[in-house]
């Protein structure tokens, strides 16, 4: 991915809405930016992986020179098989970067003045499942790590789901000046089995990991880790005191659901919200939204296409 420091505000992506609505005033230019974000080396064909320049066909399909093959800018990826225009697209992605907290699905369908929940519901999923990729850097250094339960009893107007309470595991990176990065993920449960995998997937080993006195987290000195037990009893303390970036996080993580999303999460689709939470938290302190818009856009053309049906009734994801 492209290094922030190499980006140019204004040519790379738009400093303001002024800005972002003079450069994506028709299809043309989404379709241009969406094609620089894909092959940012030149065009290289996705089914003989052979670069070059194509011919584009009077249905605006990328023909390839060498195979004959034809494919779209949005082909496999998050707006593959969309009716509706790239701009609104655009528009949807810069409402849900710039706003602090979020956009709700109603909340998007009343600005873009889209004809069904449905269709924002969707749209707002799909893009959901293009905040966080594999492959990321662990966290590192101290890291404070617990878990709580989110959700209970709710009706969501898309899909049935569960309507039962979810455990979620949270890792955050201690900062002199607050928390650092964070990781979330939904588990299992509060066994070593659900634990330690999310620990080692989360945490760089060498990183020091705090946590209280569970036995759940009983095995991590020996797999790498420098572990810190706090016994919340013996400090005769509370818990957010004694571990308050987690707890942080913990408070903040359930405001935003009951906020923005105004508790209307399901637990079969709560890894995408946590996934949005998360994208969120990490960018907090970036001065420039259009930043965010573009980091998003990238990764939508990084992101495989998800039916409707996947989005409604998904499972709990792997990391």
């Amino acid at each position: 991915m492209e290094p922030s420091s190499h980006l140019v505000p204004g040519i790379d992506y738009p400093r303001t809405f002024q800005e972002f609505d003079a450069r994506f005033s028709n299809e043309e230019a989404c379709k241009e930016y969406l094609f620089r974000l894909r092959w940012p080396d030149g065009f290289v064909c996705p089914h003989c992986k052979t670069p070059g320049n194509p011919w584009t066909t009077t249905r605006g399909l990328l023909h390839c020179r060498a195979c004959q093959g034809q494919t779209s800018v949005t082909a496999g990826t998050v707006f593959e098989g969309t009716r509706k225009p790239l701009r609104t697209w655009f528009l949807t992605m810069w409402f849900v970067t710039s706003q602090k907290n979020g956009v709700s699905a109603l909340g998007l369908q009343r600005v873009l003045g889209l004809g069904s929940y449905k269709t924002a519901w969707a749209w707002l999923h799909k893009l959901r499942r293009a905040m966080i990729l594999p492959g990321r850097d662990r966290l590192n250094g101290i890291v404070e790590i617990d878990e709580t339960f989110l959700g209970g009893p709710e009706k969501d107007r898309i899909g049935r789901g569960a309507e039962t309470k979810a455990m979620v595991a949270i890792a955050v990176e201690v900062r002199d000046r607050g928390p650092g990065r964070i990781r979330l993920q939904r588990i299992d449960d509060g066994s070593a089995d659900s634990l330690i995998p999310f620990v080692q997937a989360s945490v760089e080993p060498g990183s020091t990991v705090r946590t209280d006195g569970w036995s759940g987290y009983a095995n991590l000195r020996g797999m790498g880790f420098n572990h810190q037990v706090v016994n919340i009893k013996q400090t005769g303390r509370l818990a957010h005191e004694v571990m308050p970036k987690v707890h942080l996080v913990i408070s903040l993580l359930k405001r935003w659901l009951g906020g923005t999303l105004q508790g209307g999460v399901q637990v079969v689709q709560l890894d995408y919200y946590l996934d949005e939470f998360t994208f969120r938290f990490n960018r907090r302190k970036s001065k420039a939204r259009g930043l965010l818009f573009h980091r998003l856009a990238q990764q939508t053309v990084a992101t495989d296409p998800t039916p409707f049906k996947n989005l409604v009734s998904c499972p709990k994801r792997k990391q």
